[in-house]
């Protein structure tokens, strides 16, 4: 009973006009709206929770809702006809996802799944969203710039699968991660991350196996240090 009260609070409290809108003002895409249209969103804006691995969407769902990440990890994925599982991005808080039903997308090409921790997010409907841009050119412009950068992103991960080996994106993949959210730690770099070995191989199109020899061979090197939800890079320029 007290923890069903304790989630019951959480929830209220994360569903508050007063919760929304101070996420709003977090939100870097959304320091270009009026007060008006902040507190516009802030009504149209659900809020969700998902367990630890739950599925925020599966492939095949309608794509009528996008999502702003507010705290945890999603993976966003696919999953091949024979049970192979790719991750095409990680999304972290303060980022959307599930977007791509502003530019056409009517059912999910991929999943979205909460990786080891719970998460908690807020859903807008893509219609709701549409109606706000047509409302305010620069939010208009930032979101366009953002689906930019989602598919310049997706044709160098294509082109590092044609040009690099296994092991080179292995380490670009860490040098990459410890560059956009690790922590100075003194002359080193620490990412704290919720990846399994699984994880790290399905983002690079490596083997389990492969990332494991790779990341004790960096180890050995003394070039990483690692343990379960931590990588610690001794010197980023040294990462080759």
């Amino acid at each position: 009973m007290t923890i069903y009260a304790s989630n019951t609070r959480k929830k209220n409290l994360g569903n508050s006009l007063e919760a929304k809108m101070a996420f709003i003002e977090r939100y870097p895409l959304f320091s270009c709206l009026s007060p008006e249209e902040k507190m516009q969103l802030a009504n149209q804006m659900e809020h969700r929770e998902k367990t630890r691995y739950g599925f925020v969407y599966e492939t095949g769902e309608s794509s009528e809702v996008l999502y702003l990440l507010a705290e945890g990890a999603i993976k966003i994925g696919a999953t091949s006809h024979d049970g192979k599982e790719v991750i095409k991005a990680l999304i972290h808080p303060l980022a959307m996802f599930g977007e791509l039903g502003l530019v056409g997308e009517v059912r999910r090409q991929e999943f979205a799944q909460a990786m080891k921790e719970e998460v908690v997010l807020f859903a807008v409907k893509v219609e709701d969203f549409r109606r706000l841009m047509r409302q305010n050119f620069e939010l208009c412009n930032r979101v366009m710039l953002y689906l930019g950068s989602r598919l310049s992103l997706a044709e160098q991960k294509m082109e590092s699968l044609i040009f690099k080996d296994a092991r080179t994106r292995i380490v670009d993949f860490i040098k990459d991660s410890v560059s956009d959210r690790g922590q100075r730690v003194g002359y080193e770099m620490l990412l704290r991350h919720s990846l399994t070995h699984q994880d790290i191989a399905n983002i690079t199109c490596t083997s389990r196996q492969t990332v494991t020899l790779v990341l004790n061979e960096l180890r050995k090197s003394d070039l990483i240090y690692f343990n379960r939800g931590k990588i610690l890079v001794r010197d980023l320029a040294r990462l080759m």
